[in-house]
Protein backbone atom coordinates (compact mmCIF):
# COMPACT_ATOMS: atom_id res chain seq x y z
CA UNK A 1 0.00 0.00 0.00
CA UNK A 2 1.51 3.73 -0.93
CA UNK A 3 2.31 5.39 2.22
CA UNK A 4 3.61 8.78 2.93
CA UNK A 5 7.25 9.31 4.19
CA UNK A 6 5.90 9.04 7.48
CA UNK A 7 4.54 5.84 7.02
CA UNK A 8 0.82 7.59 7.04
CA UNK A 9 -2.07 6.58 4.18
CA UNK A 10 -0.69 9.25 1.46
CA UNK A 11 -3.04 12.46 0.26
CA UNK A 12 -2.79 14.24 -2.92
CA UNK A 13 -0.43 16.47 -0.88
CA UNK A 14 2.20 13.15 -0.28
CA UNK A 15 2.52 13.53 -4.31
CA UNK A 16 4.93 14.78 -6.19
CA UNK A 17 3.62 15.56 -9.89
CA UNK A 18 6.57 16.69 -12.26
CA UNK A 19 6.72 19.05 -14.73
CA UNK A 20 7.21 16.79 -18.06
CA UNK A 21 8.98 20.21 -19.90
CA UNK A 22 11.47 20.67 -16.29
CA UNK A 23 11.68 16.91 -16.14
CA UNK A 24 13.44 16.89 -19.96
CA UNK A 25 15.09 20.42 -19.00
CA UNK A 26 17.06 18.04 -16.09
CA UNK A 27 17.59 15.19 -18.11
CA UNK A 28 19.28 17.30 -21.20
CA UNK A 29 21.41 19.32 -18.53
CA UNK A 30 22.66 16.43 -16.25
CA UNK A 31 23.79 14.64 -19.50
CA UNK A 32 25.35 17.19 -20.99
CA UNK A 33 27.64 17.01 -17.88
CA UNK A 34 28.40 13.13 -18.99
CA UNK A 35 28.57 14.12 -22.30
CA UNK A 36 31.82 16.18 -21.77
CA UNK A 37 33.38 13.57 -19.20
CA UNK A 38 33.25 10.87 -22.04
CA UNK A 39 34.29 12.95 -24.96
CA UNK A 40 37.21 13.62 -22.87
CA UNK A 41 37.40 9.97 -22.40
CA UNK A 42 37.17 9.17 -25.74
CA UNK A 43 39.30 11.96 -27.09
CA UNK A 44 42.54 10.42 -24.95
CA UNK A 45 41.35 7.20 -25.59
CA UNK A 46 41.93 7.66 -29.70
CA UNK A 47 44.64 9.80 -29.12
CA UNK A 48 46.85 7.49 -26.88
CA UNK A 49 49.63 6.59 -29.43
CA UNK A 50 49.87 9.90 -30.36
CA UNK A 51 50.06 11.12 -26.31
CA UNK A 52 52.46 8.74 -26.13
CA UNK A 53 54.68 9.87 -28.27
CA UNK A 54 54.09 13.40 -27.89
CA UNK A 55 54.67 13.33 -23.97
CA UNK A 56 56.39 10.00 -23.33
CA UNK A 57 59.49 10.46 -26.64
CA UNK A 58 61.92 9.24 -24.47
CA UNK A 59 60.58 5.58 -23.22
CA UNK A 60 60.17 2.64 -25.49
CA UNK A 61 56.93 2.27 -27.18
CA UNK A 62 55.30 -0.74 -24.89
CA UNK A 63 56.60 1.51 -21.92
CA UNK A 64 55.17 4.58 -23.34
CA UNK A 65 52.06 3.05 -23.84
CA UNK A 66 51.66 1.93 -20.50
CA UNK A 67 52.78 5.12 -19.32
CA UNK A 68 50.00 7.19 -21.02
CA UNK A 69 47.15 4.64 -19.67
CA UNK A 70 48.65 5.18 -16.55
CA UNK A 71 48.04 8.47 -16.64
CA UNK A 72 44.47 7.93 -17.44
CA UNK A 73 44.58 5.96 -14.86
CA UNK A 74 45.58 8.20 -12.35
CA UNK A 75 43.08 10.18 -12.75
CA UNK A 76 40.79 7.76 -11.30
CA UNK A 77 42.61 7.93 -8.47
CA UNK A 78 41.28 11.45 -7.25
CA UNK A 79 38.04 10.80 -8.14
CA UNK A 80 37.14 9.48 -4.26
CA UNK A 81 38.44 12.91 -3.15
CA UNK A 82 36.38 14.19 -5.49
CA UNK A 83 33.45 12.09 -4.25
CA UNK A 84 34.31 12.92 -0.77
CA UNK A 85 34.07 16.93 -1.23
CA UNK A 86 31.16 17.33 -4.18
CA UNK A 87 29.00 14.60 -2.60
CA UNK A 88 28.23 15.65 1.13
CA UNK A 89 28.22 19.25 -0.47
CA UNK A 90 25.98 18.55 -2.96
CA UNK A 91 24.08 16.95 -0.04
CA UNK A 92 24.13 20.44 2.21
CA UNK A 93 23.73 22.95 -0.55
CA UNK A 94 22.29 21.26 -3.20
CA UNK A 95 22.73 19.47 -6.19
CA UNK A 96 22.35 22.65 -8.88
CA UNK A 97 25.18 24.11 -7.26
CA UNK A 98 27.65 21.42 -7.10
CA UNK A 99 27.21 20.20 -11.21
CA UNK A 100 27.43 23.28 -12.09
CA UNK A 101 30.71 23.87 -10.97
CA UNK A 102 31.96 20.32 -11.60
CA UNK A 103 30.88 20.34 -15.24
CA UNK A 104 32.86 23.68 -15.91
CA UNK A 105 36.08 22.27 -13.83
CA UNK A 106 35.91 19.04 -16.23
CA UNK A 107 36.01 20.79 -19.18
CA UNK A 108 38.94 23.21 -17.97
CA UNK A 109 40.45 20.06 -16.99
CA UNK A 110 40.14 18.91 -20.44
CA UNK A 111 41.26 22.44 -22.21
CA UNK A 112 44.19 22.34 -20.07
CA UNK A 113 45.85 19.00 -21.57
CA UNK A 114 45.17 20.86 -25.16
CA UNK A 115 47.72 23.67 -23.89
CA UNK A 116 50.24 21.32 -22.64
CA UNK A 117 53.64 22.18 -24.81
CA UNK A 118 55.25 18.59 -26.07
CA UNK A 119 58.66 16.79 -23.84
CA UNK A 120 60.91 17.90 -26.84
CA UNK A 121 59.89 21.34 -26.08
CA UNK A 122 59.70 21.49 -22.05
CA UNK A 123 61.19 18.32 -21.17
CA UNK A 124 59.70 16.12 -18.30
CA UNK A 125 57.52 19.08 -17.52
CA UNK A 126 55.38 18.25 -20.11
CA UNK A 127 54.61 14.38 -19.15
CA UNK A 128 54.25 16.24 -15.24
CA UNK A 129 51.51 18.67 -16.83
CA UNK A 130 49.21 16.21 -18.49
CA UNK A 131 48.74 14.27 -15.33
CA UNK A 132 48.18 17.42 -13.36
CA UNK A 133 45.11 18.10 -16.15
CA UNK A 134 44.37 14.91 -15.72
CA UNK A 135 43.88 15.29 -11.85
CA UNK A 136 41.84 18.08 -12.50
CA UNK A 137 39.36 16.27 -14.51
CA UNK A 138 39.60 12.63 -12.36
CA UNK A 139 38.41 15.41 -9.18
CA UNK A 140 35.99 17.13 -10.79
CA UNK A 141 34.57 13.88 -12.33
CA UNK A 142 34.62 12.60 -8.73
CA UNK A 143 31.08 14.74 -8.27
CA UNK A 144 29.72 14.73 -11.70
CA UNK A 145 28.32 11.47 -12.46
CA UNK A 146 26.63 9.95 -8.89
CA UNK A 147 25.48 14.10 -9.09
CA UNK A 148 23.83 13.60 -12.61
CA UNK A 149 22.39 10.20 -11.13
CA UNK A 150 20.73 11.43 -8.03
CA UNK A 151 19.94 14.44 -10.42
CA UNK A 152 18.08 12.52 -12.83
CA UNK A 153 16.94 10.00 -9.87
CA UNK A 154 14.89 12.95 -7.81
CA UNK A 155 13.60 14.42 -10.97
CA UNK A 156 11.42 11.44 -12.51
CA UNK A 157 8.54 10.02 -12.13
CA UNK A 158 8.93 6.57 -10.13
CA UNK A 159 7.28 4.64 -13.15
CA UNK A 160 9.59 6.42 -15.85
CA UNK A 161 12.71 6.78 -13.67
CA UNK A 162 14.47 3.52 -15.67
CA UNK A 163 13.77 5.42 -18.78
CA UNK A 164 14.69 9.00 -17.95
CA UNK A 165 18.02 7.43 -16.38
CA UNK A 166 19.11 5.46 -19.41
CA UNK A 167 19.37 9.06 -21.21
CA UNK A 168 22.17 9.89 -18.92
CA UNK A 169 24.41 6.83 -20.51
CA UNK A 170 22.94 8.12 -23.57
CA UNK A 171 24.77 10.96 -23.24
CA UNK A 172 27.52 8.92 -22.52
CA UNK A 173 27.63 6.95 -25.74
CA UNK A 174 27.13 10.26 -27.90
CA UNK A 175 30.08 11.91 -26.09
CA UNK A 176 32.55 9.46 -26.38
CA UNK A 177 31.58 8.71 -30.01
CA UNK A 178 31.62 12.09 -30.72
CA UNK A 179 34.89 12.63 -29.31
CA UNK A 180 36.03 8.94 -31.06
CA UNK A 181 34.53 10.16 -34.26
CA UNK A 182 36.26 14.13 -34.42
CA UNK A 183 39.73 12.09 -33.96
CA UNK A 184 39.18 9.82 -36.70
CA UNK A 185 37.95 12.66 -38.79
CA UNK A 186 40.59 14.94 -38.47
CA UNK A 187 43.09 12.15 -38.65
CA UNK A 188 41.50 11.52 -41.88
CA UNK A 189 41.62 14.99 -43.06
CA UNK A 190 45.04 16.28 -41.63
CA UNK A 191 47.12 13.25 -41.80
CA UNK A 192 49.72 11.52 -39.31
CA UNK A 193 52.30 14.10 -39.26
CA UNK A 194 49.89 16.98 -38.80
CA UNK A 195 47.89 15.53 -36.24
CA UNK A 196 50.76 14.43 -34.03
CA UNK A 197 52.83 18.10 -34.66
CA UNK A 198 49.38 20.08 -34.02
CA UNK A 199 46.41 18.48 -34.94
CA UNK A 200 45.34 16.32 -31.60
CA UNK A 201 44.85 19.43 -29.57
CA UNK A 202 41.68 20.02 -31.10
CA UNK A 203 39.63 17.55 -29.95
CA UNK A 204 40.79 18.83 -25.97
CA UNK A 205 40.67 22.34 -27.04
CA UNK A 206 36.93 22.07 -27.44
CA UNK A 207 35.86 20.76 -24.29
CA UNK A 208 35.95 24.51 -23.05
CA UNK A 209 32.89 25.37 -25.25
CA UNK A 210 30.77 22.17 -24.40
CA UNK A 211 31.58 22.62 -20.47
CA UNK A 212 29.91 26.09 -21.09
CA UNK A 213 27.01 25.09 -22.61
CA UNK A 214 26.69 22.55 -19.16
CA UNK A 215 27.36 24.99 -17.33
CA UNK A 216 24.27 27.40 -18.51
CA UNK A 217 21.97 24.65 -18.88
CA UNK A 218 22.54 23.49 -14.98
CA UNK A 219 21.96 26.94 -13.68
CA UNK A 220 18.54 27.19 -15.14
CA UNK A 221 17.06 24.32 -12.94
CA UNK A 222 15.97 24.59 -9.93
CA UNK A 223 16.45 22.00 -7.16
CA UNK A 224 15.87 19.01 -7.25
CA UNK A 225 11.79 17.78 -5.63
CA UNK A 226 13.14 15.91 -3.22
CA UNK A 227 15.83 18.33 -2.23
CA UNK A 228 13.12 20.98 -1.94
CA UNK A 229 11.28 18.65 0.57
CA UNK A 230 14.29 18.47 2.60
CA UNK A 231 14.85 21.71 2.73
CA UNK A 232 10.88 22.83 3.65
CA UNK A 233 11.12 20.22 6.75
CA UNK A 234 13.74 22.83 8.19
CA UNK A 235 13.39 26.54 7.41
CA UNK A 236 17.32 27.03 8.01
CA UNK A 237 18.60 23.76 5.86
CA UNK A 238 21.81 22.98 5.99
CA UNK A 239 21.96 18.92 6.03
CA UNK A 240 23.91 16.64 7.84
CA UNK A 241 27.59 17.54 8.64
CA UNK A 242 30.31 15.56 6.40
CA UNK A 243 31.32 14.12 9.59
CA UNK A 244 27.96 12.77 10.03
CA UNK A 245 27.28 12.02 6.78
CA UNK A 246 30.55 9.57 6.91
CA UNK A 247 29.66 7.91 9.69
CA UNK A 248 26.05 7.20 8.53
CA UNK A 249 27.44 5.86 5.19
CA UNK A 250 29.77 3.56 6.24
CA UNK A 251 27.68 2.32 9.27
CA UNK A 252 24.03 1.82 8.54
CA UNK A 253 24.44 2.23 4.92
CA UNK A 254 27.56 -0.05 4.42
CA UNK A 255 25.49 -3.00 3.15
CA UNK A 256 24.31 -0.38 0.25
CA UNK A 257 27.40 0.73 0.29
CA UNK A 258 29.07 -2.56 -0.93
CA UNK A 259 26.14 -3.44 -3.27
CA UNK A 260 26.47 0.11 -5.10
CA UNK A 261 30.85 -1.00 -5.80
CA UNK A 262 29.99 -4.65 -6.87
CA UNK A 263 27.50 -3.33 -10.01
CA UNK A 264 29.75 -0.41 -10.29
CA UNK A 265 32.68 -2.96 -10.55
CA UNK A 266 30.94 -5.11 -13.19
CA UNK A 267 29.66 -1.90 -15.42
CA UNK A 268 33.02 -0.30 -15.25
CA UNK A 269 34.91 -2.84 -16.01
CA UNK A 270 33.05 -3.41 -19.05
CA UNK A 271 32.72 -0.02 -19.47
CA UNK A 272 36.39 0.72 -19.44
CA UNK A 273 37.74 -2.61 -21.37
CA UNK A 274 34.97 -1.59 -24.42
CA UNK A 275 35.85 2.32 -24.77
CA UNK A 276 39.60 2.74 -22.94
CA UNK A 277 41.56 -0.37 -23.69
CA UNK A 278 39.95 -1.86 -26.82
CA UNK A 279 41.46 0.57 -29.23
CA UNK A 280 45.06 -0.15 -28.00
CA UNK A 281 44.35 -4.07 -27.76
CA UNK A 282 43.18 -4.33 -31.70
CA UNK A 283 45.63 -1.94 -32.95
CA UNK A 284 49.14 -2.39 -30.79
CA UNK A 285 49.00 -5.22 -28.49
CA UNK A 286 47.59 -7.86 -30.98
CA UNK A 287 50.13 -7.17 -33.76
CA UNK A 288 52.83 -6.27 -31.33
CA UNK A 289 52.07 -10.43 -29.79
CA UNK A 290 51.97 -11.64 -33.50
CA UNK A 291 47.92 -10.89 -33.58
CA UNK A 292 45.97 -9.74 -37.15
CA UNK A 293 44.69 -6.78 -34.92
CA UNK A 294 43.42 -3.79 -36.84
CA UNK A 295 44.60 -0.65 -38.04
CA UNK A 296 43.71 2.66 -36.22
CA UNK A 297 41.07 3.59 -38.80
CA UNK A 298 39.09 0.68 -38.91
CA UNK A 299 39.40 0.17 -35.48
CA UNK A 300 37.67 3.51 -34.95
CA UNK A 301 35.16 2.85 -36.99
CA UNK A 302 34.37 -0.74 -35.65
CA UNK A 303 33.86 1.03 -32.29
CA UNK A 304 31.96 3.77 -33.36
CA UNK A 305 29.41 1.38 -35.25
CA UNK A 306 29.05 -0.27 -31.87
CA UNK A 307 28.74 2.84 -29.70
CA UNK A 308 26.07 4.00 -32.21
CA UNK A 309 23.87 0.66 -32.35
CA UNK A 310 24.29 1.07 -28.53
CA UNK A 311 22.93 4.49 -28.03
CA UNK A 312 19.58 3.27 -30.36
CA UNK A 313 19.21 0.30 -27.79
CA UNK A 314 19.98 1.82 -24.29
CA UNK A 315 16.91 4.01 -23.66
CA UNK A 316 14.34 0.86 -25.08
CA UNK A 317 16.41 -1.32 -21.88
CA UNK A 318 15.54 1.85 -19.80
CA UNK A 319 12.01 1.78 -20.69
CA UNK A 320 11.90 -1.74 -20.61
CA UNK A 321 13.83 -2.16 -17.24
CA UNK A 322 10.33 0.07 -15.91
CA UNK A 323 8.12 -2.26 -16.75
CA UNK A 324 10.05 -6.08 -16.04
CA UNK A 325 12.21 -4.59 -13.32
CA UNK A 326 15.82 -3.51 -13.06
CA UNK A 327 16.97 -6.91 -11.38
CA UNK A 328 16.58 -9.16 -14.80
CA UNK A 329 18.27 -6.98 -16.74
CA UNK A 330 21.30 -6.49 -14.38
CA UNK A 331 21.79 -10.33 -13.83
CA UNK A 332 21.32 -10.90 -17.83
CA UNK A 333 24.66 -8.41 -18.40
CA UNK A 334 26.61 -9.99 -15.56
CA UNK A 335 25.96 -13.47 -16.54
CA UNK A 336 26.69 -12.92 -20.28
CA UNK A 337 30.18 -11.67 -18.86
CA UNK A 338 30.74 -14.92 -17.22
CA UNK A 339 29.82 -17.15 -19.95
CA UNK A 340 31.05 -14.69 -23.25
CA UNK A 341 33.91 -13.01 -21.09
CA UNK A 342 36.55 -15.42 -22.87
CA UNK A 343 34.56 -15.61 -26.40
CA UNK A 344 34.44 -12.52 -27.17
CA UNK A 345 38.39 -11.67 -26.74
CA UNK A 346 38.90 -14.67 -28.84
CA UNK A 347 36.56 -13.27 -31.77
CA UNK A 348 39.29 -10.21 -31.25
CA UNK A 349 42.19 -12.45 -31.80
CA UNK A 350 41.12 -13.83 -35.45
CA UNK A 351 41.32 -10.29 -36.77
CA UNK A 352 39.30 -9.45 -39.70
CA UNK A 353 36.71 -7.30 -39.80
CA UNK A 354 33.43 -9.44 -39.33
CA UNK A 355 34.97 -11.41 -35.88
CA UNK A 356 36.36 -8.02 -34.57
CA UNK A 357 33.19 -6.31 -34.58
CA UNK A 358 31.06 -9.30 -33.41
CA UNK A 359 33.28 -9.39 -30.74
CA UNK A 360 33.10 -6.01 -29.78
CA UNK A 361 29.42 -6.11 -30.08
CA UNK A 362 28.80 -8.93 -27.63
CA UNK A 363 30.86 -6.62 -25.43
CA UNK A 364 29.08 -3.56 -25.86
CA UNK A 365 25.77 -5.41 -25.49
CA UNK A 366 27.11 -6.66 -21.99
CA UNK A 367 27.79 -2.89 -21.32
CA UNK A 368 24.15 -2.03 -22.31
CA UNK A 369 22.47 -3.90 -19.80
CA UNK A 370 24.09 -1.91 -17.15
CA UNK A 371 24.01 0.64 -18.67
CA UNK A 372 20.33 0.78 -19.10
CA UNK A 373 19.16 0.26 -15.55
CA UNK A 374 22.00 1.43 -12.94
CA UNK A 375 21.57 4.87 -13.36
CA UNK A 376 18.35 4.46 -11.83
CA UNK A 377 19.21 1.30 -9.39
CA UNK A 378 22.39 3.33 -7.76
CA UNK A 379 20.10 6.03 -6.43
CA UNK A 380 17.06 4.13 -5.31
CA UNK A 381 19.98 2.51 -2.77
CA UNK A 382 20.35 5.71 -0.39
CA UNK A 383 18.01 7.90 1.33
CA UNK A 384 17.89 11.35 0.32
CA UNK A 385 19.63 13.17 2.73
CA UNK A 386 22.85 11.40 2.11
CA UNK A 387 21.64 10.04 -1.56
CA UNK A 388 24.22 12.63 -3.33
CA UNK A 389 27.15 11.66 -0.76
CA UNK A 390 26.67 7.96 -0.45
CA UNK A 391 26.47 7.26 -4.23
CA UNK A 392 29.45 9.68 -5.14
CA UNK A 393 31.68 7.87 -2.37
CA UNK A 394 30.73 4.24 -3.52
CA UNK A 395 30.88 5.20 -7.06
CA UNK A 396 33.64 6.58 -7.03
CA UNK A 397 35.71 4.41 -4.71
CA UNK A 398 35.23 1.42 -6.76
CA UNK A 399 35.28 2.64 -10.17
CA UNK A 400 38.95 4.20 -9.12
CA UNK A 401 39.63 1.30 -8.16
CA UNK A 402 38.46 -1.19 -10.70
CA UNK A 403 36.98 0.38 -13.85
CA UNK A 404 39.34 3.17 -14.35
CA UNK A 405 42.58 0.97 -14.15
CA UNK A 406 41.46 -1.72 -16.29
CA UNK A 407 42.97 -0.19 -19.34
CA UNK A 408 46.40 0.17 -17.29
CA UNK A 409 46.35 -3.14 -15.56
CA UNK A 410 45.57 -5.05 -18.66
CA UNK A 411 48.87 -3.18 -20.60
CA UNK A 412 50.70 -4.57 -17.71
CA UNK A 413 49.70 -7.89 -17.17
CA UNK A 414 49.73 -8.64 -20.86
CA UNK A 415 53.37 -6.62 -21.02
CA UNK A 416 54.32 -9.08 -17.96
CA UNK A 417 52.88 -11.95 -19.14
CA UNK A 418 52.30 -12.01 -22.64
CA UNK A 419 48.77 -13.70 -22.22
CA UNK A 420 46.20 -12.21 -24.87
CA UNK A 421 43.60 -13.43 -22.78
CA UNK A 422 43.42 -11.57 -19.65
CA UNK A 423 40.58 -8.96 -20.54
CA UNK A 424 38.26 -12.25 -20.75
CA UNK A 425 39.68 -13.51 -17.33
CA UNK A 426 39.07 -9.84 -15.95
CA UNK A 427 35.45 -9.75 -17.74
CA UNK A 428 34.46 -12.99 -15.80
CA UNK A 429 35.51 -11.73 -12.66
CA UNK A 430 33.51 -8.80 -13.11
CA UNK A 431 30.51 -10.28 -14.32
CA UNK A 432 30.41 -12.83 -11.22
CA UNK A 433 31.18 -10.12 -8.63
CA UNK A 434 27.73 -8.70 -10.14
CA UNK A 435 25.63 -11.27 -10.72
CA UNK A 436 26.33 -11.90 -6.71
CA UNK A 437 24.96 -8.45 -6.54
CA UNK A 438 22.44 -8.38 -8.18
CA UNK A 439 21.02 -11.15 -6.25
CA UNK A 440 21.20 -9.17 -3.10
CA UNK A 441 19.97 -5.82 -4.64
CA UNK A 442 15.82 -4.69 -3.68
CA UNK A 443 13.73 -4.12 -6.95
CA UNK A 444 13.25 -0.71 -7.65
CA UNK A 445 11.43 -0.45 -10.59
CA UNK A 446 7.99 1.79 -10.02
CA UNK A 447 8.73 2.38 -6.67
CA UNK A 448 9.42 5.96 -4.57
CA UNK A 449 13.40 6.53 -3.66
CA UNK A 450 13.77 6.66 -0.36
CA UNK A 451 13.18 8.97 1.89
CA UNK A 452 11.00 10.77 -1.00
CA UNK A 453 6.94 10.92 -1.27
CA UNK A 454 5.44 9.01 -4.61
CA UNK A 455 6.32 10.90 -7.46
CA UNK A 456 4.27 10.85 -11.02
CA UNK A 457 3.65 12.53 -13.93
CA UNK A 458 0.15 13.84 -14.07
CA UNK A 459 -2.50 14.81 -11.61
CA UNK A 460 -4.85 11.91 -12.92
CA UNK A 461 -1.93 9.62 -12.00
CA UNK A 462 -1.77 11.39 -8.41
CA UNK A 463 -5.40 10.78 -8.20
CA UNK A 464 -5.47 7.51 -8.93
CA UNK A 465 -2.47 6.47 -6.63
CA UNK A 466 -4.23 7.73 -3.51
CA UNK A 467 -7.25 6.50 -4.73
CA UNK A 468 -5.47 2.93 -5.15
CA UNK A 469 -3.83 3.72 -1.55
CA UNK A 470 -7.54 4.12 -0.13
CA UNK A 471 -8.85 1.15 -1.74
CA UNK A 472 -6.08 -1.05 -0.04
CA UNK A 473 -6.76 0.26 3.19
Amino acid sequence: MATAENGRDITLDDVTVTDESVVRRAVTAASIGNFTEWYDFGVYSYLTAIISKVFFADLSPGLATVATLGTFAVSFLVRPFGGLVFGPLGDRIGRTKVLATTVILMACGTTLLGLVPSYAAIGVAAPLLVLFARLVQGFSTGGEYAGAMTFIAEYAPDRRRGFLGSWLEFGTLTGYTFGALLVTLLTTVLGDSSMQSWGWRIPFLLALPIGLVGLYLRMRLEETPAFEQLVEKSEHHEGTSTRDEFRLIFTRHWRALLLVGGLVIAWNVTNYMLTSYMPTYLTTTLPRHGKHGTTTGASNVLQIVVLVLLMVVVTFLGRLSDRVGRRPILMTGSLALVVLGLPMVLLLQVGGIGPTFLGLMVMGLSLVCFSSTAPSTLPAMFPTEIRYGGLSIAFNIFVSAFGGTTAAVMGALILATGNLLWPGYYLIGAGVIGAVCVYFVRESARRPLAGSNPAVSTEEEARELVAQAQADR
